[in-house]
């Protein structure tokens, strides 16, 4: 049976167009997808992002179930799932 800890997401590294790589806790990831959703039009998120009802619910979805945001053309927004410590 796998150790739960491998499934624990605590940090994150971000990877972002034009900046140095950031580590981000949950919490500071979180807080970043909602400022970044907030300049996305609504008709233009994914549409599994459109069906949840608040903008928390729709960061919180991106952090569970994938590693990037489409935030334009030419740019990027990924982030990682890392361990700093052993």
């Amino acid at each position: 049976m796998p150790d739960p800890l491998m499934y624990q997401q605590d940090n994150f590294v971000v990877l972002e167009t034009n900046q140095p790589e950031k580590f981000l806790t949950t919490i500071e990831l979180l807080e970043k997808l909602k400022g970044e959703l907030q300049k996305i039009n609504f008709s233009d998120l994914p549409l599994e992002l459109q069906k949840l009802d608040s903008l928390p619910a729709q960061a919180q979805h991106l952090i569970d179930t994938s590693c990037e945001l489409d935030v334009g053309a030419g740019k990027y927004l990924q982030w990682y799932a890392v361990r700093l410590e052993k």
